[in-house]
């Protein structure tokens, strides 16, 4: 029975995320930045149809940089994703959506990533803000592991471990959701604005509409009988 415990742990925390991913998708959703080159490069941003933020982020040449935030459709901040050439790099963070409108929500998770692997410490801690985990990864692979009960209980090292690999998994198929959703709703490469005009070519349009105004007035004059006597 002692055993049962972190994989129900394991399997409510992956729900939540993964419900929380289902509720972003299931709105109606704007994107707006700007582009290089066909490719999404600079500010981007994505609201909701009732204008809720639901994203923000940056990209480089078609490929995600610094840091993108998600917000759910309360407009309670979610996760946080750092990148550095389209990979995880740096410290991940999520939290739980269930926070009121305004308010801080409580942290789930906090990751170290390098180079898309999980590196460093790995914490969690349970909705009542109690600690939840605390995993150590060397390039990906698991050093150490510490996990608790909501209640406060250690786990044994082997449920401890067996829980890193189930949050391993359930995590990285969250990030994966948001990630899906950016790509879902990519800023319009294919309506970027015409270059604009240097001063020498808009003098010469406006002086050939002058010289057109003017031919044209001309022929409207010379049929005129007013105007012609």
């Amino acid at each position: 029975m002692a055993r049962a415990a972190p994989r129900l742990i394991g399997t409510a925390l992956a729900a939540g995320a993964l419900a929380t991913a289902a509720a972003v998708q299931a709105q109606a959703l704007h994107a707006s930045g700007t582009c290089r080159d066909g490719l999404p490069h600079g500010a981007y941003k994505l609201t909701g149809s009732d204008g809720t933020l639901r994203a923000i982020g940056s990209f480089n040449r078609g490929k995600r940089t610094s840091s993108f935030i998600f917000w759910s459709s309360r407009g309670v901040r979610v996760a946080q994703i750092p990148y550095d050439e389209d990979h995880w790099s740096g410290t991940l963070s999520l939290w739980y959506a269930d926070a009121a409108r305004g308010r801080d929500p409580q942290q789930k998770l906090e990751a170290g990533y390098a180079a898309g692997q999980r590196n460093g410490e790995t914490r969690s801690w349970h909705a009542n803000g109690k600690p939840r985990a605390v995993f150590l990864y060397a390039a990906g692979t698991l050093v150490d592991a510490k996990a608790w009960t909501v209640s406060g209980k250690a786990l044994s090292d082997a449920d401890a471990r067996a829980l890193a690999a189930r949050d391993a998994e359930a995590d990285e198929r969250y990030y994966r959701t948001l990630e899906a959703l950016v790509s879902a709703n990519p800023p319009r490469c294919d309506e970027e604005p015409e270059p604009p005009r240097s001063a020498a070519l808009t003098t010469d349009l406006r002086f050939e509409h002058r010289k057109l105004y003017k031919q044209h007035f001309e022929r409207e004059t010379s049929h005129d009988p007013e105007q012609a006597s």
